[in-house]
């Protein structure tokens, strides 16, 4: 074939299986880095709702979305596009520990499986990583990395890139321009106990000079809809604005992206939206309660992150966070109620 020098050796062909939360998959894209350097192929089998993070990276050739469901194992839907997929990967990349996300790679007959143990999937894969033991897990993005086989993963950054003329035509639709907005995603799908008040964001976004965005899903309507009432009293510092552009449930999340790539700055929970802006490093402050930024830090060096855990003055002492709780068991909430709106201002 022309342009290919004879003995030349052929291109692996890698199908990485995503995770499916948006965080996580952000946090693979080092994996991905490592693996397109050293000459692999990257197609990203992914589900819906995460494909459009690895869009964002240039090192991925292709992504298929998967047509899988939340739950289950859906052997009949794994089968067939199992056949689809024969012959076409010389290897797989696991991210997720379940069952299920195996299935796949072993009925496409994919010659090597990489993964961690976990989920009495032994037999699925062929080169089996240890699951370090709970408490014992390095951060997430070493984690992901350490699939490549590489050791020297500790310093891995995610870094994210969108095309610039999508980006500004999606900005354009939206009525944005670049570094004039600020972002506040408020919701954590996790649960109230790693969520901000958003009292306390709508405190905050009525001491801004910009106007705000309120990003989220549908889900998270409710939560962004109380922050924008409550930023209808004036704002508290001179020349201080009340406009709000409320888009939680009413933006993909291709389009959430470019907003966030775009932003002066943004505040959040330790959510999925955390990551992104971290990949785009762009400023921001991570709020952090009843998780640990010693495990899922936003990686930027434009990162602020707040956690009453570590603060020396704050008095009495929180010796119950982390709790890695849905919903405070002491009913007090402190790690995020004590947060006021003044200790987020001076970072933006």
């Amino acid at each position: 074939m022309a342009g290919v020098q004879a003995g030349a050796p052929a291109v692996k062909r890698s199908l990485v299986i995503a995770p499916q939360w948006i965080g996580d998959a952000v946090m693979t894209e080092p994996l991905m880095r490592r693996l397109q350097a050293r000459g692999e192929r990257l197609t990203v089998g992914a589900l819906p709702w995460v494909a459009p993070v690895y869009r964002a990276m240039p090192q991925v050739a292709e992504v298929i979305e998967f047509p899988f469901a939340h739950g289950g194992l859906q052997l009949r839907e794994r089968r067939t596009l199992a056949r689809q997929m024969d012959g076409q990967f010389d290897v797989a990349y696991i991210c997720p520990n379940s069952l299920k996300s195996a299935l796949l790679p072993f009925l496409a007959g994919i010659p090597e499986r990489v993964g961690y143990l976990g989920e009495a999937r032994v037999g699925l894969l062929t080169h089996r990583l240890k699951n370090p033991a709970k408490g014992q897990r390095p951060p997430m993005v070493a984690f992901y990395s350490s699939l490549s086989g590489d050791t020297d993963v500790a310093a891995d950054r995610p870094q994210l890139h969108l095309d610039t003329a999508t980006a500004v035509a999606t900005l354009r639709v939206l009525g944005l321009q670049r570094g004039g907005y600020y972002v506040m995603a408020p919701g954590a799908e996790f649960g109230p106990a790693k969520r901000w008040p958003t009292s306390h964001f709508a405190e905050l976004a009525r001491q801004l000079t910009l106007p705000v965005v309120l990003l989220g899903s549908g889900k998270e309507a409710e939560l962004c809809a109380e922050i924008a009432q409550g930023c209808t009293s004036p704002g508290t510092l001179p020349g201080a604005t009340t406009t709000v552009i409320n888009l939680a449930g009413k933006t993909t999340l291709a389009q959430a992206l470019c907003v966030i790539s775009a932003t002066r700055a943004m505040v959040s929970n330790d959510s999925g939206l955390m990551h992104v802006a971290a990949g785009f490093g762009v400023p921001q402050v991570a709020i952090f309660g009843s998780s640990s930024p010693l495990h899922t830090p936003p990686l930027n060096a434009a990162a602020h992150v707040l956690w009453l855990k570590n603060d020396p003055d704050y008095q009495p002492p929180l010796d119950c966070a982390p709790c890695f709780e849905r919903i405070c068991p002491l009913g007090h909430t402190r790690c995020l109620n004590d947060i006021p709106a003044a200790r987020v201002l001076p970072f933006l």
